[in-house]
């Protein structure tokens, strides 16, 4: 059997939807299809959470119907009058959305966000599942909830592996159907409360079902011919990378390309599946392909994170920066989730460049009890791999550069905001 994930982007309205509906026909069976919620719905949803939780209730209806008139503007395109019966199931989904925000929030906003934003998967997934009925691809609706099972750290939780392969296992038989559509980023505990995988994580739950189902291969369909060696939105001569090694894939991910996650590769290299990463705007391409061994990739790589915070520490007493320090400073991060993308250290210092997130705040004030904060605040970081000093000196080229950390395989610098 295979596995097929489709992202927003495959399924951002009905045109979109029909292209799926082509590729699907044209794949080798038995599938399972995995869908990502359509479009920008996600965005939309983690909006309307914010509006539900805070009792802004005229905000969150307003959202509803935003994202409600974005659905049936997609089923428009799809469906004629004669197809009402199939979209019985999402219209009792789209009531369950409606009667869920008619209720008091409870204080918990990680569970409240997995309760809401996971209906952007349910109601894609019955759209196109429903669509690709109508056209004669005969498949099963699966809710992935009960069975891919977790643990209940919203937001980021948790796979119970053993159970999770014994419910797909009886789940995903292939006699009647040869083909199935479930949801990405969507999970499920014990009691059977929906739980979110964390952001990307509708890859992951594709690499989850080839691992348990032992999948002959897990392609990623996206708007672009394969792995790219930069954003083409910044870097406008970005090449194609033909293949990869696990290893060098997780690397890059690593360093904030939008390749795939590394955990999506996890469960992949351990049975040694290979991934393609394939166009579903040409799905004829070759595309890229992930596996155990691959040849060294031929080209720099060039991978920049905006929005950027340059962080230097020091301590108050002007001790040195020893293992004990570090620990410290290590943990405040680790408590307050905030991820280092760069780390330096010196005798007095403590460097680090970090995403301007959420909980930095809250991280900066815990740091300042121990240490003198100081940053750089709207900075960019690039990262080279398998830089030559030629591609060095022409892509920070007039650049401000504030820091700077070149290993053998990685040149990395900290850029003053273009």
């Amino acid at each position: 059997m295979q596995v097929s994930k489709f992202g927003g982007a495959s399924v951002k309205d009905a045109n979109a939807v029909k292209n799926l509906s082509k590729i699907v026909e044209s794949m080798d069976k038995p599938q399972v299809i995995v869908v990502s919620a359509m479009g920008k719905t996600t965005n939309a949803l983690e909006e309307l959470v914010k509006d539900y939780f805070q009792g802004n209730i005229k905000g969150a209806e307003s959202r509803l119907k935003t994202i409600k008139d974005f659905h049936d503007t997609i089923i428009s395109g799809l469906f004629d009058d004669s197809d009402t019966s199939l979209l019985i199931p999402y219209n009792a989904c789209i009531k369950s959305l409606e009667d869920r925000l008619k209720h008091q929030p409870s204080m918990h906003f990680d569970y409240e966000y997995d309760q809401l934003v996971s209906f952007g998967e349910l109601l894609s997934t019955q759209i196109v599942s429903a669509f690709l009925n109508s056209q004669g691809l005969k498949n099963k609706w699966v809710d992935v909830r009960q069975v891919l099972k977790t643990d209940d750290l919203y937001r980021d939780a948790n796979v119970n592996w053993e159970l999770t392969a014994q419910l797909m296992g009886e789940t995903f038989v292939f006699d009647e159907y040869q083909l199935y559509v479930t949801q990405g980023f969507l999970g499920g505990t014990l009691s059977n409360i929906c739980t979110t995988l964390g952001r990307e994580g509708s890859d992951y739950t594709a690499a989850i079902i080839g691992n348990v189902m032992n999948a002959e291969k897990v392609t990623v369909w996206k708007d672009v011919p394969g792995i790219l060696n930069a954003d083409p939105r910044i870097f406008p001569d970005a090449e194609k990378i033909d293949s990869l090694s696990y290893a060098e894939t997780i690397e890059l991910a690593y360093y904030g390309a939008q390749v795939i996650h590394p955990k999506t590769l996890k469960p992949l290299q351990n049975k040694q599946i290979p991934l393609y990463v394939k166009s579903f705007v040409d799905m004829n391409l070759p595309g890229t392909v992930i596996r155990q061994e691959s040849q060294r990739i031929p080209i720099p790589v060039f991978i920049l994170k905006k929005d950027q915070l340059l962080l230097t520490l020091s301590p108050l007493d002007f001790s040195f920066i020893t293992e004990d320090n570090l620990s410290n400073i290590l943990g405040l991060f680790s408590q307050h989730h905030v991820r280092i993308n760069l780390l330096q250290t010196s005798a007095l210092n403590f460097t680090v460049c970090v995403d301007r997130k959420e909980h930095l705040q809250s991280l900066m004030e815990g740091l300042k009890d121990f240490y003198n904060v100081r940053y750089n605040d709207q900075v960019e970081l690039l990262t080279i791999r398998y830089y030559t000093q030629q591609v060095i000196d022409e892509k920070v080229k007039n650049r401000v550069v504030i820091d700077s950390q070149v290993t053998r395989k990685n040149a990395r610098f900290v850029l003053q905001g273009s």
